[in-house]
């Protein structure tokens, strides 16, 4: 066992692992999205700065060999110098399913958060929903409890610090792995959000437009060629026929929600690709889509 004391720890090399979970930056800040990178100052906050760094290494190197991500808990395998990788367990406080209610209330009152939800963006002013119930949707210190196997009695250690790297990353693809870790799933939030919208009275026209893009984006499906000669048919009148190019309020929603294709393995996000042909499109077009 190696010895430690205060901040020094014996300088040991880890073993290489066979298809470890590599970070997608590699080099620079981790995390590419405001939420991302929100976790990881909050972590940082805490005065775990130079704790952090150590596992900024291991989690770039591909040391992390799984995630497992539940309800207010993460249970991870990273490899160390050891030949048996060490095990990680991260708990965080769950919010009660009362202050879950109250910030599906202040949530509700604005449709254009679920929509955004729903297309895999986190809305900036999301935050201030939590408020209103005096609860955070980024834990506090006192919020998160943590365990390894290793040796090191620091905390976090590397192997703890480069799993919450990667789960930054994590949180780009899918921002309700956050609310999944403060107790809440993808499903429940959105049946919460749905049943506060049906109950309203009477929306705006604003917030009617936002409802259906909602039920837009929930129903989305990928559509079937069919086999059918009727299938090519144009069954309207080609002079009435008319294209309306606007600005969507979720940007590219539909190619979001779809998620990123199994056969995209570059570095490069995907959507950031398409983000750019989008622009380039929309300025031969005269129009922003």
């Amino acid at each position: 066992m190696g010895r430690y004391y205060y901040d020094y720890y014996e300088p040991s090399k880890p073993k290489k692992v066979k298809d470890g979970i590599k970070a997608k930056n590699q080099r620079g800040s981790f995390g590419n999205t405001w939420w991302s990178k929100r976790w990881i100052s909050v972590l940082e906050s805490f005065g775990w700065s130079n704790r952090l760094q150590r596992g900024r290494t291991y989690a770039r190197k591909g040391q992390v060999v799984d995630i497992d991500i539940d309800k207010g808990k993460i249970k991870s395998h990273v490899q160390g110098s050891r030949p048996k990788p060490y095990k990680v367990e991260i708990k965080m406080v769950e919010i009660s399913d009362k202050d879950w209610e109250k910030v599906a209330d202040a949530m509700a009152e604005q449709a254009i958060f679920a929509a955004k939800l729903l297309a895999g963006e986190m809305p900036e002013d999301i935050e201030e929903a939590f408020k209103t119930a005096r609860v955070n949707l980024f834990p506090d210190e006192s919020d998160i409890e943590t365990d390894c196997s290793c040796p090191d009695w620091a905390n976090p250690c590397k192997h703890i610090a480069a799993v919450y790297y990667l789960l930054g990353e994590r949180f780009d693809e899918d921002p309700f792995l956050i609310f999944l870790l403060r107790g809440h799933s993808k499903d429940e939030m959105m049946d919460m959000l749905r049943r506060r919208r049906a109950e309203s009275s009477q929306p705006s026209e604003t917030e009617a437009q936002a409802d259906e893009e909602i039920e837009e984006l929930s129903d989305f499906e990928t559509p079937e060629l069919s086999a059918s000669a009727s299938f090519w048919e144009f069954k309207e009148n080609a002079d009435n026929f008319k294209v309306e190019i606007k600005s969507p309020e979720v940007e590219m929603g539909a190619i979001k929600k779809l998620g990123k294709p199994p056969f995209w393995n570059y570095r490069k996000d995907l959507f950031e690709v398409l983000k750019s042909t989008y622009n380039a499109a929309s300025k031969s077009t005269g129009q922003k889509t």
